[in-house]
């Protein structure tokens, strides 16, 4: 079974081969990515590598933690899976779905499944009454 790793606290001007080279050394079934920046392209200082081997992700952990790389002291760790409903994912960046204004990416209406009531819906129950009231008031806003 694979481990995933964190990595954090690495420069901004990271070249992923020197890290992966250090990974080498280290042991074999080591796959490293760094996350970029978009706009910049600049590393945003952490990535994650999946090992193969128990043994060999233990000894990446005991050896790269708190250890210097180019200036930076190194944060690795077990990486925790995300829980899809945990509502971490994006931030809102400034547009409608958290797309920010220069996104090349489309506006897509979501359509979220929930055995939940939706707060601006009515109760079905009651729409006949409500649908009453909203006559009566519409009735007496004319007679006015």
């Amino acid at each position: 079974m694979s481990v995933r790793l964190y990595i954090g606290n690495l420069p901004q001007d990271l070249k992923s081969k020197e890290l992966e080279a250090l990974l080498k050394n280290i042991g074999e079934g080591i796959r490293f990515k760094a996350v970029f920046d978009r706009e910049t392209g600049n590393c945003r200082g952490f990535g994650f590598a999946n090992v193969n081997n128990e043994k060999v992700a233990t000894a990446v952990i005991d050896q790269l933690n708190g250890s210097e790389f180019n200036g930076q002291n190194l944060r690795v760790e077990r990486s925790e899976r995300k829980d899809s409903n945990s509502g971490g994912g994006r931030r809102n960046s400034g547009g409608p779905n958290g797309n920010s204004k220069g996104s090349n990416r489309k506006d897509v209406k979501k359509v979220v499944h929930s055995d939940a009531p939706i707060a601006e819906a009515p109760d079905p129950r009651w729409a006949g009454e409500l649908s009453k009231l909203k006559e009566l008031l519409a009735n007496q806003k004319t007679a006015v």
